[in-house]
């Protein structure tokens, strides 16, 4: 519909009861209104390439019909000479992507991420990063990553290396997302590359300690010492941690509907690996689950007074622990105990990387063997057996006392 669009004429055009309305100015070729039930917008239209490109100018109201109409003439001439605005728009905007920006388009984009893993994300970002969150992506050097990286290594160069790798890991997600129109990267390169390219990353050995067979008996001995003085949610934590192999995270968040005890198994949901994980339970675990069960007083198999209803990693009585025995540990060096018993014991490597929910994907003859729970029962008991005799609680062989036979 042809009309000169001055302030008298938008003003009179109503609004329809519903879709939109086209309103073409007849003096300048492109300018044009869209009308629908609750707002009037001009715009300015064109061809580029043959193919229509229409750039929304703004709200009668917000815009007069005269700068609507100048600004018309603006974008008609980047149509012109071959340029769409609305790339032009949309390559600035991108331009100006933050960190900030970037972290919370990453936080989205990562639907699968367990709430603990979020919460050390923005944890680890404010306290690294957050003197940044407000800096363009484009304006984050690699002179700046490997000043930054070399500053927190002073204090503590695991925390450092750790930092990195989640900001490299932003980075690759930013590289991939933020495009201009031509499909071109923001981003010509990730700087935290500086840190190979330079070989800067610091050398942090492995942790490698575990509870030595000679210090389980006065391990065992004081986490059983707990109930007298502390308490047997902790007491039974840590010796679930030690006797299934379970990560920290895995162990406190168990929730009794994922303890089957007429099945004798408990299942972990989500792991780290994102699969679902099953073990059987041990005679001993059996019985401490049991125990626990019929005085549970929530969801949690061990219950907390924080905000998550769960128990949170005991550094202050785990340090009790140590004053007693002189046996330093964390809570992870329970797991790599675990492991340890079971190589030593010679528990198959399927069975072993069943144990500990380790994927197989790249091994071909995993593929042919079910996991089947029930063929776990075995090697699950043999640990148990090995710990508890080693540690003095259970006796090592059967004892057939002599009186039983008659003499000859």
């Amino acid at each position: 519909m042809g009309i000169r669009l001055t302030k008298s004429i938008v003003d009179s055009i109503p609004f329809p009861a519903s879709g939109q309305t086209y309103y073409r100015d007849d003096d300048l070729k492109g300018f044009g209104l869209r009308v629908g039930s609750a707002s009037k917008v001009y715009f300015a239209e064109g061809k580029i390439n043959n193919r229509t490109v229409r750039v929304t100018i703004g709200k009668h109201g917000v815009f007069t019909s005269e700068q609507a109409r100048n600004q018309a003439r603006i974008i008609l001439g980047q149509i012109a000479k071959g340029a769409n605005p609305n790339e032009v728009s949309r390559d600035e905007r991108i331009k100006r992507i933050t960190l900030q920006d970037a972290f919370d388009d990453f936080l989205i984009a990562r639907k699968n991420l367990a709430p603990a893993t979020v919460y050390g994300y923005k944890r680890a970002f404010e306290k690294h990063f957050g003197d940044w969150k407000r800096k363009l992506l484009t304006d984050i050097t690699k002179d700046m990553i490997e000043r930054r990286h070399g500053l927190m290594g002073v204090k503590t160069p695991v925390q450092a290396n750790q930092s990195m790798r989640f900001l490299r890991s932003l980075f690759n997600f930013a590289m991939g997302r933020y495009e201009d129109a031509k499909g071109n990267s923001i981003l010509v390169t990730n700087p935290v590359v500086r840190l190979s390219q330079t070989r800067a990353w610091y050398r942090v050995p492995r942790r490698q300690t575990v509870i030595k067979a000679h210090e389980l008996g006065a391990w065992f001995t004081a986490v059983l010492d707990l109930e007298k003085c502390i308490s047997p949610t902790l007491r039974d934590y840590l010796l679930l941690l030690i006797l299934t192999g379970l990560r920290r995270s895995e162990g406190a968040g168990l929730r009794w509907e994922n303890v089957d005890l007429v099945g004798r198994t408990l299942t972990i949901l989500d792991t780290k690996n994102h699969e679902d994980h099953t073990l059987p339970l041990s005679d001993f675990l059996f019985d401490l689950l049991s125990r626990r069960k019929a005085e549970a007083i929530n969801d949690f198999v061990f219950p907390g007074s924080g905000r998550t209803g769960h128990i949170y990693e005991p550094r202050k009585y785990m340090d009790t622990i140590t004053e007693a025995t002189e046996i330093t540990f964390t809570l992870h060096d329970l797991r790599r105990t675990f492991i340890t018993v079971a190589e030593s014991l010679d528990i198959p490597a399927y069975a072993l990387k069943r144990l500990l929910n380790h994927k197989m994907t790249n091994d071909v003859t995993a593929g042919y063997i079910i996991a089947d729970v029930e063929r776990l029962r075995v090697p699950m008991q043999r640990i148990t057996d090995y710990m508890l005799r080693t540690a003095g609680l259970r006796e090592s062989a059967e004892v057939i006392s002599l009186s039983n036979f008659a003499t000859v």
